[in-house]
């Protein structure tokens, strides 16, 4: 099998170029390939619903490159500041209360979906871009892209970057609650609840 080639520094300078246009961009994750853009910016986060077919009561992600970065845009329990400090970078997604700076996402409510992935040139990029929003690169209801490929085959023109990656992990991430105590698993991942330890339990 072939490698995949990595994202070089043209690459992410084309990412880079086309988010700061209000495009979206693909970007290769630690778990599948997902769709992102400015979390600032209303009418590139519209575009991400209208391009995955995403029903409008289900909110994107923050990715950010350091749980630092969510100190404004979130508020964090003791319990959330364990599970990122334990398992961030990696594929575990905490849903937190929104905190004082507040960007299009999310769009309605009062918590947000945030994580730190573990994939050094998606990392690269965030440090240079700030937050992005951002999910999983498929129409809704289908399964996610995992190749560059399947992601052109699915948006075409409509996604202004495809930055190509080591291969995704596949697994969506895990989801939990820490908006509520005790934290709630929303969606088994690659960490599941027994690796989480007390902090999921009861």
């Amino acid at each position: 099998m072939a490698a995949t080639p990595h994202a070089g520094p043209e690459d992410l300078s084309a990412a880079l170029d086309a988010l700061r246009r209000g495009e979206v961009v693909a970007v290769t994750t630690d778990t599948v390939y997902g769709l992102a853009c400015d979390p600032a910016n209303p009418a590139a986060v519209e575009r991400v619903y209208e391009l995955k077919q995403r029903p409008g009561d289900l909110e994107l992600t923050l990715l950010t490159a350091s749980a630092a970065e969510l100190d404004t845009l979130v508020c964090w329990s003791p319990a959330a500041r364990v599970l990122a400090a334990r398992f961030w970078p990696g594929p575990l997604s905490l849903v937190l209360p929104v905190g004082d700076r507040r960007l299009s996402v999310p769009r309605r409510g009062a918590t947000v979906c945030v994580r730190v992935p573990a994939h050094g040139a998606l990392l690269e990029l965030l440090g240079r871009s700030g937050p992005l929003a951002s999910t999983s690169a498929n129409r809704h209801g289908e399964p996610a892209a995992t190749t560059a490929s399947m992601v052109r085959e699915l948006f075409g023109g409509g996604v202004g970057v495809v930055l190509e990656g080591d291969r995704p992990g596949g697994t969506a991430s895990t989801i939990i609650d820490c908006s509520v105590t005790p934290p709630r698993v929303l969606r088994e991942g690659p960490i599941d609840s027994r690796s989480l330890g007390e902090l999921v339990q009861g």
